[in-house]
């Protein structure tokens, strides 16, 4: 009799531990399907890189900007037109760009290619860039046309300013002008050549003398 009383008092003391040896097992396999399960973030994933795709183009355009009081400022054409949204810019094949100054002298620029910023404000004009300035002023009075020829040419346009860090060429009428670098500042009327700069002016011709009034007759 006395071994069955010893059994269930061993049978009782497991009773009493059983559910805290029931936790514990739970635990330990909550603890190996946490470890084991894979987990998804709630965080947004990071944004891949955009390519440098173009969103939307243009063939055969031209594309008109005025200032606030309705003025003309530029006229944009080209053969096709590229957007870019990952560096929010244009680019141009064979464009031609007229620009109306402040002062309403006339600037046109062409080129094989250009590239320009979000508000058109800088282009960059590559291959067989060339800008002129017409050969008057506001005023209509006469001014010595203006021709930059060069590989690159990056013009400001609000600023009235070209600039180059590549080989350039400067007519100014007959006179003409070669450097390695160039800052040109149509505002300030002020060029700045850098590198092998070379030079060739022509002479200014005078103008003829105004005939001798012939003598009068005299009174018969």
């Amino acid at each position: 009799m006395t071994a069955p009383r010893g059994l269930g008092r061993a049978w009782d003391r497991v009773t009493i531990y059983l559910p805290v040896l029931l936790m514990g097992v739970l635990a330990l396999g909550t603890y190996w399907l946490a470890r084991t399960t894979p987990t998804f973030s709630s965080a947004p994933a990071a944004q891949r890189p955009e390519k440098h795709e173009a969103d939307y183009f243009l063939r055969g355009f031209s594309v008109k900007s005025f200032d606030v009081t309705g003025r003309l400022k530029t006229e944009v054409r080209g053969t096709e037109a590229r957007h870019y949204p990952d560096t929010d810019t244009t680019e141009i094949e064979q464009p031609h760009i007229v620009s109306y100054t402040t002062k309403g002298a006339v600037i046109v620029a062409t080129a094989r290619h250009a590239i320009s910023n979000a508000d058109g404000s800088q282009v960059q004009l590559i291959g067989d860039a060339v800008v002129t300035r017409d050969a008057k002023d506001a005023q209509g009075r006469p001014e010595p046309k203006l021709e930059l020829r060069g590989e690159f040419l990056h013009a400001f346009m609000d600023q009235e300013r070209i600039k180059s860090n590549k080989p350039v060429v400067i007519k100014r009428d007959g006179d003409v002008f070669t450097a390695n670098s160039m800052d040109y500042d149509n505002l300030g009327r002020m060029m700045d050549l850098n590198g092998n700069v070379k030079g060739t002016l022509q002479p200014v011709q005078a103008k003829p003398a105004a005939a001798a009034a012939a003598p009068a007759p005299a009174p018969q």
